[in-house]
């Protein structure tokens, strides 16, 4: 019996650095699931959208979305639960954060951008109209700071306050030697952008393509299969 097709369902964006990202992601879960179909998908910008793929894939076989988003908000509450709610043989996977692999994605990204002792680190977030996203990127902060046993504030490039330039401004204002932007985004693309420009001294790289990344992705996968099959559905 084939397993179930994982639906891999990002933002979608309009710069090609952003999008052979997430490519290479999406070939690195392919390496990860070798036995597992694995389809793109979108919910803005780029096609295909993630409602056609998914009604495309249920009508032979489970699928499984996981989506490629940092963050639960709109698109995950919204367009990928409706993606999925037609079909019983179909279930979304929760959003990527918070999580540990996560964290350690972004300690070496700030090791990579060679962060001192005596810099203010923000979260530098996409941000969401849905406050169930500030909870989630305050929970990744708190993880973040746990491991890097310092303090991490948080940035948001919409959607939410404060917002990116706010936030480096405050820490410059409370005695940074300099302020690091943490890019909490998966790919180049639009918020990259926004944190580019917000008056960080340093801005760290996206997180996509990473192998933690992938296996995460792969995490998700396997644990909303295992909710597919349970007695319960």
């Amino acid at each position: 019996m084939s397993r179930p097709v994982l639906v891999a369902c990002s933002h979608g964006t309009s710069s090609e650095d952003g999008r052979r990202a997430i490519r290479a992601l999406v070939e690195q879960v392919r390496a990860i699931l070798p036995d597992v179909r694995v389809e793109e998908s979108f919910v803005d910008v780029q096609q295909p959208e993630v409602a056609d793929v998914v009604a495309e894939a249920a009508a032979s076989v489970a699928v499984v979305v996981v989506p490629l988003l940092l963050s639960t908000g709109y698109h995950t509450r919204v367009d990928i639960a409706r993606a999925v709610e037609p079909f019983p043989h179909a279930v979304a996977a929760p959003a990527l954060g918070p999580h540990d692999l996560l964290a350690l994605t972004l300690e070496e990204r700030l090791r990579e951008a060679d962060v001192r002792r005596g810099d203010a680190i923000v979260l530098a977030a996409a941000g969401s109209s849905d406050p169930a996203a500030e909870v989630d990127v305050i929970a990744m902060a708190a993880r973040l700071g746990e491991l890097l046993g310092r303090p991490v504030s948080v940035g948001f490039a919409a959607g939410a306050e404060p917002r990116i330039g706010k936030a480096v401004e405050t820490a410059r204002e409370a005695g940074a030697e300099r302020v690091v932007a943490a890019s909490y985004v998966l790919a180049p693309g639009f918020f990259a952008e926004v944190i580019a420009r917000s008056g960080a001294d340093v801005v760290t790289s996206p997180l996509a393509p990473d192998l933690r990344m992938a296996a995460l992705i792969a995490e998700r996968y396997e644990a909303a299969c295992a909710a597919l099959t349970s007695p319960a559905r």
